[in-house]
């Protein structure tokens, strides 16, 4: 039985009563907790009963039977629900399980995911099925449904066919349709996707925006077409415009944009009176950004901003619980939600000492359990890459008129390309690379030239992106060659290479893509790889994101992607991708 549509059978929801009634020990007593009443708003004294993964009364009165019960005495402490991350990319190198289990440890017990890397890597039945095998952990696992690739694909219509969105928007697990990074489309004339948003307010469900910059007008027009929330604001102004028209709008705090403090601090001067339309999100971080955990880090800030406290746990929980329509579940501590609850030394301090997720400990005065839960990715098939090609010298011409020019980590505009590309590597005096996009299967290759992205580096190449295929870049050819093979050596990761040696490789087991490594080990490891890359003239915050965004066409100005150099804004390919 999908735990999405019905998490209790009836002979459990029956146990329920009867643990009420007296009938049966619960499996956890809270005694003398103050938690924290999202309803109200309000902390309250209360004795909390569990059984087994469901708080089932919060109340004056204490069990009759406590057989086998777990006594805890809360005095001194205070208890607030387990925090939701709402906007969760969990292939940032690391993957759903292991970002999961992390988050757990520090508080944050739901996370509603983005499935667009699903889509890149597995068929529906495959997907499906992976969805279900997650169910097992303790953390609760969304997710939502993309409608389009965030790229400008070979064969667009292949990857929408095997999206198969509709389907994705009836599962039991998915919350919300988007996110809308090609809302530009549906404004102009694309009925299908305008389609999809339809269907999702149809079953009920949000649907999320991508709405950078957007003017007033833009985000009239985008919620009569069924908009809902957005998390892409970067001033309080714009955070003020999206809840003026009844967006939700989530206030993101992540490696590529730390922007909460500032949001907070200018929103001060609109005198907001309720933040119930308000919920914070790290936007899938890379991962050291999560080194003191996630929802937690968020809370802090607020806090330190001055909100208050009740009104800062609800924005970590029960405000994003409400927006998906799962606050009978998920988002507070009451009657029949499921037993996701944090533990403070004070209202004021909202790292948790101790951590319940579905009734069971992934934190216990200041202890960490259960993190070191195994699961089986190869059954899912999502293996090492067997990549059974080489690159050859030939894949190595450029010869572009047009290169891309960084001008921060993730937004590129097009200079024109005046050096001489035939030589084997770039001349010293220049802030240029090589770069190219190779089709995973090596079919097709584009090659240009990348200005800001290192000063020295011979060579890097990465099977990490977003759409999977391979990312070459580097000042000298040979570098480029050598890190390819290493990479295809190990089954898919990023290598670093300079000078003929191998500096760095980072193994990503999971299709490419992802690390199959704990996130206390992938921590280590992105550090040490960002750390190279700025020693060799990276001047921006996160290179992991630049990879990641290269092909991504909802940024502008310009994009390497698998149809060729693309104009994003008009939408034309410059110079189309070659076949090998």
């Amino acid at each position: 039985m999908s735990e999405h549509r019905y998490r209790w059978r009836n002979r459990q929801l029956r146990e329920h009563i009867a643990v009420v009634d007296g009938k049966l020990p619960p499996t956890i007593l809270l005694k003398n907790a103050t938690y924290l009443n999202v309803y109200l708003k309000k902390w309250m004294s209360s004795h909390i009963w569990i059984y087994e993964d469901r708080i089932v009364y919060v109340g004056g009165k204490l069990p009759e039977k406590i057989n086998e019960t777990e006594i805890i005495d809360c005095s001194g402490q205070y208890l607030v629900p387990g925090y939701i991350e709402p906007h969760a990319h969990p292939f940032q190198l690391y993957n759903p399980h292991s970002l999961a289990q992390y988050a757990s440890q520090t508080g944050t017990t739901v996370l509603v995911n983005d499935n667009l890397m699903l889509l890149y890597l597995l068929d529906k039945k495959k997907a499906f099925s992976l969805l279900d095998d997650l169910n097992d952990l303790p953390v609760s696992l969304y997710w939502w449904a993309r409608f389009d690739s965030q790229s400008s694909l070979q064969d667009d219509e292949a990857f929408i066919k095997n999206a198969n969105v509709l389907s994705w928007l009836k599962h039991d697990a998915v919350m919300q349709g988007g996110e809308l990074t090609s809302w530009p489309d549906v404004l102009r004339d694309d009925d299908r996707v305008l389609h999809w948003m339809q269907e999702t307010k149809r079953m009920r469900k949000p649907v999320e925006g991508h709405f950078p910059g957007a003017s007033e007008n833009t985000l009239t027009k985008m919620k009569l077409l069924g908009a809902d929330g957005d998390h892409e604001s970067i001033t309080g102004e714009e955070v003020y415009r999206r809840l003026v028209l009844g967006y939700t709008s989530a206030l993101r705090h992540s490696s590529i944009r730390p922007d909460l403090p500032k949001l907070l601090q200018e929103l001060k001067p609109y005198d907001i009176q309720t933040y119930d339309r308000m919920m914070f999100t790290t936007d899938g971080s890379t991962p050291s950004f999560y080194e003191d955990g996630i929802m937690n880090i968020c809370l802090e800030i607020a806090l330190k901003e001055g909100i208050a406290p009740e009104e800062a746990y609800s924005m970590a929980s029960y405000n994003a619980a409400k927006y998906f329509g799962i606050e009978h579940r998920v988002g507070s501590i009451g009657p029949g939600r499921v037993a996701h609850i944090n533990f403070l030394a004070a209202k004021d301090d909202p790292h948790p000492v101790s951590v319940l997720a579905k009734g069971k400990w992934m934190k216990r005065k200041g202890e960490v359990f259960a993190n070191n839960v195994t699961f089986d990715w190869s059954e899912h098939g999502l293996q090492p890459l067997k990549i059974d090609w080489d690159l050859t010298e030939d894949d190595l011409q450029f010869s572009l008129p047009v290169g891309l020019n960084m001008v921060n980590d993730v937004i590129m505009k097009p200079f024109t390309v005046k050096m001489e590309l035939a030589a084997e590597e770039i001349s010293e005096d220049k802030n240029e690379a090589f770069v190219m996009l190779m089709d995973r299967d090596g079919e097709w290759r584009i090659a240009t030239v990348l200005k800001g992205f290192t000063k020295s580096l011979g060579g890097l190449v990465s099977s990490y992106s977003n759409t999977g295929d391979f990312i070459l870049l580097g000042r000298r050819k040979k570098d480029i060659h050598l890190a390819f093979n290493r990479m295809k050596e190990i089954g898919g990761g990023i290598v670093l290479a300079n000078r003929g040696k191998i500096l760095f490789e980072l193994p990503l087991k999971l299709s490419g893509m992802m690390s199959d490594a704990d996130m206390e080990t992938l921590i280590s490891q992105e550090k040490q790889l960002t750390s190279i890359i700025k020693e060799h003239g990276y001047t921006f915050g996160d290179p992991i994101y630049t990879l990641l965004f290269l092909s991504s066409v909802h940024l502008p100005y310009i994009r390497i992607t698998p149809k060729g150099i693309l104009d994003v804004k008009k939408k034309e390919v410059l110079f189309p991708s070659i076949m090998r």
